[in-house]
């Protein structure tokens, strides 16, 4: 397996504008089994010079022994001393780059007050209505409230709250379109949904960028951000860029989406993003005949995972028709039947996640650690 000395070995022999070796530009590595993300600070003032540079270090990353992908991205900050604390002649493991490396989109962010990013293991387990009805919690707890549908691969929100017109532009940002108070972007409202997309790693990074800075937030209390499943490179530069104020985590009650969500808990935990902890999603089903409540799922696996992983315990939202058929027709629960038995859930789940961030100290940005 690949380490950090590999990857700065790789890049000791090439340049970037300046002259400079791209060793000495590095400012923040992580590796995940045999992928390698990689960023660079470069000079805006140069983009193509250091544009070449990042695709020459991507190649060369990929040629390293023991990687089978790398991500390299640019960022606008230099890290200053980072050849010193990446020095591997030493044999001194990367100390974390200096927190003006590691800002990312922060200045574009700095009217959020908290980000809370909404991630699962694995795909099918009901995080985008999780999302959507959170949100919809935050705000009817008098936040000022957005809700970005970061899923690139299934982008839910258009059809979650039934919008379907295209964002203008203002002031060169888009400006969100509303629904129940909640300020909404998603790629959906930008692609047609029938066009068949195909999403290369970096391509998402960038389109996830692009959706979190270029868009007209204004103040917000709270930014939900329902991500795309698994544990990957996306959600790695996702976590790297954004100062995350706390994690949501979605499973279901089967030991393989178990499995899954414990694997979403360490890579946020890698990253140092706060965990705000784990809501088990159909949970129990509900009889819409005679309101009987089944587990069919063995369910109270989540309770129990979350409990052994030392991470909070957020509740059980059921597998239940009205949820679904609030969600199916652009009037999720939460907005659409405030006072039903199925909002509660929602309302009980986002009354705890607005507790937890304002008794949590926040921090300015992810701290990457390797060690």
């Amino acid at each position: 397996m690949a380490t950090e000395a590999d990857i700065m070995k790789a890049l000791e022999n090439l340049y970037a504008p300046g002259g400079i070796s791209l060793a000495r530009a590095v400012s923040g590595i992580n590796l995940s089994g045999a992928k390698a993300f990689v960023s660079i600070a470069g000079d805006p003032a140069k983009p193509e010079g250091w544009e070449m540079a990042r695709a020459n270090a991507e190649k060369a990353i990929k040629a390293v022994p023991g990687v089978e992908s790398a991500v390299v991205t640019l960022t606008a900050e230099r890290a200053t001393g980072a050849a010193k604390a990446h020095d591997h002649h030493h044999g001194h493991s990367h100390a974390a780059p200096p927190p003006q490396a590691r800002k990312g989109l922060a200045p574009a962010l700095e009217k959020i007050r908290h980000i809370i990013v909404v991630a699962s293991g694995k795909g099918g387990v009901g995080k985008s209505t999780t999302s959507a009805n959170l949100a919809l919690g935050l705000a009817a707890q008098g936040w000022r409230v957005g809700l970005l549908d970061a899923d690139i691969y299934g982008p839910s929100a258009p059809r979650l709250f039934g919008l379907h017109e295209k964002p203008r532009v203002e002031n060169g940002k888009l400006v969100p379109l509303e629904a129940y108070g909640v300020k909404i972007m998603s790629m959906g409202f930008l692609i047609d949904e029938n066009t068949p997309m195909v999403w290369r790693g970096p391509m998402v990074a960038q389109a996830l960028t692009q959706l979190l800075g270029e868009v007209a937030w204004g103040d917000l209390d709270a930014l939900v951000v329902d991500m795309p499943p698994g544990t990957g490179d996306v959600q790695l530069t996702m976590a790297q860029q954004t100062p995350i104020a706390g994690a949501v985590i979605v499973s279901t009650p089967q030991d393989l989406a178990l499995i899954d969500a414990r694997r979403a808990v360490a890579m946020f935990q890698k990253v140092e993003a706060p965990i705000l902890g784990i809501i088990e999603n159909m949970s129990y089903f509900l009889c819409p005949h005679c309101g009987g409540r089944s587990e069919i799922f063995s369910h109270g696996g989540a309770r129990h995972d979350a409990e052994k992983m030392g991470v909070p315990f957020l509740g059980e939202a059921p597998l239940d028709m009205k949820i679904r058929e609030t969600s199916d027709s652009g009037r999720p629960v939460v907005g659409a039947e405030p006072n039903s038995p199925q909002a509660a859930v929602y309302l009980n789940l986002a009354a705890k996640v607005k507790t937890l961030l304002e008794t949590t100290k926040q921090r300015a940005a992810p701290n990457i650690v390797v060690g």
